[in-house]
């Protein structure tokens, strides 16, 4: 089969490229799925799990890229819930080889069912960002009806969900970004945006919850506007700064099978849009984490096989 891989943590995204790599064992409780659609987080080649399996081991090469929409080809030893041939997407194990690939094996319970009016391309847009914008605004962040909400970056692909959710919540969503991403985040029921180039966003004043997705100046800049008994959530870095008399929380976010499908049910009701950015083949996966997030809002989807 054909795959992305990494073998030189020094040479970043340059050291991307397109290979042949064996087809995929299913291990006890895996399932191997044909890839339509993948998804992935420029930052990834940071990650300790990019480059070693959970015993420290060297596991290079590497395929990176862990949200993926695809067709279940085998069933390892052991596996209840899925047949082959069954739509399915979801969230692939950081510490193993991931979804820019032909077939990737994975966690049978790491998988949700695809509705069949729902097309692989989306489908791929939702596992990390949708998941991240719920665990952030609710478990972590314990947003409730009637706070405001400060979400970072949010017309990209995990504040272009969060925005919608916490909306759907009852919440007032302040978003900012880039000027390119106003429309897009205002469209998605953001009250008010702010340009982090141009604005200043503490003269918002104080709001009940910041999800950031930037880390870096804005994240330090934020925890002055967290009113008491307020959170700030980050993805991005552990926050080396409390909020006064409030909370802040770093988290990595976690595979969950029925909070997939009920988001899934939400993109088909119409209650929730993602916001797919550019579509790559696999072949110009290398070049899309280089530029991802530079051109448009949203998120960028390699496109594997034909949906």
């Amino acid at each position: 089969m054909q795959a992305i891989t990494v073998r030189d943590r020094d040479a970043g995204v340059g050291g991307l490229s397109l290979t042949d790599l064996p087809y995929p064992h299913a291990a006890e409780n895996d399932v191997v799925v044909r890839v339509h659609a993948a998804g992935f987080t420029p930052g990834e080649l940071d990650w300790p799990g990019t480059w070693s399996d959970r015993a420290g081991r060297d596991r290079t090469p590497s395929v990176p890229g862990h949200e993926l929409s695809g067709v279940v080809a085998e069933l390892g030893y052991g596996t209840t819930g899925l047949t082959v041939g069954q739509r399915v997407f979801g969230l692939a194990d950081w510490a193993r080889n991931g979804s820019l690939a032909e077939y990737t094996a994975m966690e049978a319970r790491n998988l949700a069912p695809l509705p069949a009016d729902v097309g692989h391309t989306v489908a791929a847009a939702l596992p990390i960002s949708g998941l991240t914008a719920w665990q952030g605004l609710f478990d972590h962040g314990r947003l409730t009806t009637g706070q405001t909400v400060l979400i970072h970056g949010a017309a990209g692909g995990v504040g272009s969900i969060a925005v919608q959710l916490a909306r759907e919540a009852g919440a007032r969503v302040i978003g900012t970004g880039r000027a390119a991403g106003r429309d897009t985040a205002l469209g998605l029921g953001a009250d008010t945006f702010v340009d982090l180039q141009n604005d200043r966003f503490e003269d918002i004043g104080e709001v009940d919850l910041v999800l950031d997705v930037l880390g870096g100046d804005i994240l330090e800049r934020s925890t002055a506007l967290v009113r008491a008994g307020g959170t700030l959530v980050s993805i991005a870095v552990p926050p080396e700064i409390q909020p006064e008399n409030g909370r802040a929380v770093f988290f990595v976010v976690e595979p969950d099978r029925a909070r997939l499908a009920d988001l899934i049910q939400r993109v088909r009701d119409g209650r929730l849009k993602l916001v797919v950015g550019d579509v790559r083949p696999l072949s110009e996966a290398p070049a899309a984490f280089a530029r991802d997030g530079r051109r448009t809002p949203g998120k960028t989807i390699i496109q594997v096989a034909e949906n």
